[in-house]
């Protein structure tokens, strides 16, 4: 395939000299026939001649580099064909992967198409944009033109201004300076209104603060009062506690006394009872139960001398087991 396209390109080639030698005859022979009394100088016809070859050669030369282009497309692409060789060694699935890739190719080719014919319509509407744009910024420049027209006696004034300060070099200088100023004044008054904001902002905290407090106030009176009822109510449970605790000390001091006489009472009592019936007594003063478990006997058993007129046997025994004691 390589040497049929490198014979193809030599046959164009030689084609083309042909035509130009051709033609240049041509044009010797209608010179001579026509007889012009100025005819071409050798170095004329060299120079020609030199263009015609110069010519050639750059076509030579373009055809080569196409050639070059072609080759290193034919080399990727018998590149990618041994790959697919490699990959593809049945002959039906190479066919058929062949067919795949031309399809893609001609999708590919029908897409870049598409893309190429989408990109010239969106070129040509950019450039009718533009081309109103151009329309509009025209427009707009006349409009600017006739401003200044009509601002030209403003600059006139101010030029008068500067002329009579003196305190400028030229109106930028002015300009810039009563711009400074009018930057300066609408910073403050920006900061005026931040002010004035931020006031509102201290004015709303300070009327929600009151709000709370007065709230919170309300609450710790609410619960001040409270404090206060259950205050008294502690004082009257104290003061009921305190009356309460004085009467039952006033009552145990009452029913110790009442304790320490009966105690005297069970000891005067056993000690009459021993004395009359002659029982030793070996009770301790402080073992008032034992006393009495004892005058509770003897009087059992006066009971019993009362009833029967005999001296029961439980005194006696007890007399005597205390004597042996």
């Amino acid at each position: 395939m390589d040497s049929e396209l490198e014979e193809q390109l030599r046959a164009a080639f030689r084609d083309k000299l042909r035509l130009l030698q051709v033609e240049l005859h041509a044009a010797r022979g209608r010179t001579v026939t026509a007889r012009d009394p100025a005819p071409l100088l050798p170095s004329t016809r060299v120079l020609l001649k030199r263009r015609e070859v110069a010519e050639v050669e750059q076509e030579l030369q373009n055809r080569r580099e196409e050639f070059r282009q072609r080759m290193q497309r034919l080399a990727q692409r018998r590149q990618q064909l041994a790959r697919r060789e490699r990959q593809h060694r049945d002959a039906v699935l190479r066919f058929d992967s062949f067919l795949k890739a031309v399809a893609a190719r001609r999708e590919r080719a029908l897409r870049r198409a598409g893309e190429e014919r989408a990109r010239a319509a969106a070129e040509r509407a950019e450039a009718a944009r533009l081309q109103r744009e151009l329309a509009g910024l025209l427009r707009h420049r006349d409009r600017l033109a006739r401003c200044l027209r009509s601002l030209r006696p403003f600059g006139d004034y101010l030029r008068d201004v500067l002329a009579r300060m003196g305190q400028f070099q030229d109106v930028p200088a002015m300009l810039v300076h009563f711009g400074v100023l009018a930057g300066v004044r609408a910073a403050l008054a920006r900061e005026a209104e931040a002010g004035q904001e931020r006031l509102a902002q201290g004015r709303a905290r300070l009327q929600r603060y009151r709000q709370e407090t007065s709230t919170e106030l309300l609450g710790t009176k609410d619960e001040l009062a409270r404090l206060h009822t259950r205050l008294e109510a502690a004082r009257q449970d104290v003061l009921q506690w305190e009356s309460c605790w004085t009467h039952i000390q006033s009552t145990a001091m009452q029913k110790t006394l009442l304790l320490a006489q009966i105690k005297l009472a069970v000891l005067n009592l056993f000690q009459l009872t021993t004395a009359q019936l002659r029982i030793p007594t070996d009770r301790a003063q402080e073992d008032t139960k034992a006393q009495l478990d004892m005058v509770l006997l003897c009087m059992r058993g006066l009971a019993d001398i009362c009833a029967t007129g005999t001296h029961p046997q439980h005194i006696r025994g007890a007399g005597l087991l205390q004597g042996q004691e």
